[in-house]
């Protein structure tokens, strides 16, 4: 449990901001609280589906979860991305993952793909205890999927609540399992206003990430006050400044600037496993960054109020086009 030393110590990382999201925080924290290993947490026979899965946030997750008995599905946007993945799995993890490990491909800027694939999931009637959404990306420049709408608000918005809602019964079936997004950073730069989700007008592509990490946020919170006492728990995780292939090909000023103090992939997956394989309290959508809630925001301008999510949750749901709690068990009808 934390002391009043460490909660001041904790605190004191978080209003730096740049301590806090470096390595720094990372391991000035793990030793604070003394983490547990995540080898030690109880992963043999939780299934774990994993999108994004063939590099950075998305590959040290599916290491890590399999390092602790985990079986993992991993949801990829190709056939070769998935056969390489599995072999440089085996590689790391150092054995035969054929019961542990597996792929699927879908493309989140193809909704119908998206659809596809959850068919062929509930095919397989394959209980699901995680899903973790980390695909993503940062685009230089705008573009606009084959559904009609803007590529980045598409892919970290419309198509994990697609997803999230064409899996949910078999999220709610059993014992609880869990739903983790992972956001950014760059989410505490924007307010949330539903009309500018997908970045009309002049595009900036560091913006438009921004917007829709927000949106993540607080579709995360909204799907817990929803869906909350049915099943299914829903969390959002900052994982801090990570060295990912994606920071070194999109933000290489960046990558230069704070090369020395990134986390590692794995330090950045930490609370992303965490969650997945643990029952952590509150559980009411909040955000999380190295194994503790955090706040959504950091200066009071960002702040939105109740009727934008509200606004975003039915812009989404069009732009999906879904009834997303269609499928939730009980009654679906308190929504407000």
């Amino acid at each position: 449990m934390p002391t009043p030393i460490t909660r001041a110590v904790d605190l004191a990382l978080e209003g730096t901001v740049g301590l806090s999201f470096s390595r720094i925080g990372h391991e000035v924290r793990s030793r604070l609280d003394d983490w547990q290993d995540l080898e030690e947490l109880p992963g043999d026979g939780r299934r774990v589906l994993v999108t994004g899965a063939n590099s950075g946030l998305g590959y040290a997750a599916a290491r890590l979860l399999l390092f602790a008995g985990a079986q993992v599905r991993l949801l990829v946007r190709s056939t070769d991305k998935g056969e390489d993945t599995l072999r440089r799995l085996a590689e790391d993890v150092g054995r035969d993952l054929d019961e542990d490990a597996s792929f699927d491909v879908a493309d989140l800027a193809d909704l119908a793909s998206v659809r596809a694939f959850a068919d062929r999931q509930v095919e397989r009637h394959e209980r699901l205890d995680a899903v973790i959404h980390n695909a993503g990306a940062l685009f230089a420049e705008r573009a606009v999927t084959q559904d009609g709408l803007e590529r980045t608000y598409q892919i970290h918005v419309v198509a994990p609540f697609l997803l999230t809602s064409l899996l949910l019964p078999h999220l709610t079936e059993g014992p609880p399992s869990r739903v983790i997004t992972v956001t950014s950073g760059g989410m505490y730069a924007e307010k949330l206003v539903t009309g500018r989700v997908d970045s009309p007008g002049e595009y900036r592509g560091t913006v438009a990430y921004a917007r829709a990490k927000r949106a993540q946020v607080v579709l995360t919170r909204e799907w817990a006050r929803r869906l909350g006492g049915r099943g299914v728990g829903f969390h959002v995780a900052h994982p801090g400044w990570a060295l990912t292939p994606g920071v070194e090909s999109s933000l290489p000023g960046f990558r230069r600037l704070t090369g020395p103090v990134l986390r590692t992939p794995e330090q950045g997956a930490d609370t992303i496993v965490w969650l997945a394989l643990t029952e952590p309290a509150p559980d009411d959508g909040r955000l999380w960054h190295d194994r503790r809630p955090r706040l959504d925001h950091k200066v009071p301008w960002t702040r939105s109020d109740r009727e934008e999510a509200d606004r975003l949750w039915d812009r989404v749901s069009r732009d999906a086009d879904i009834d997303p709690l269609a499928a939730a068990p009980g009654d679906s009808s308190t929504t407000a």
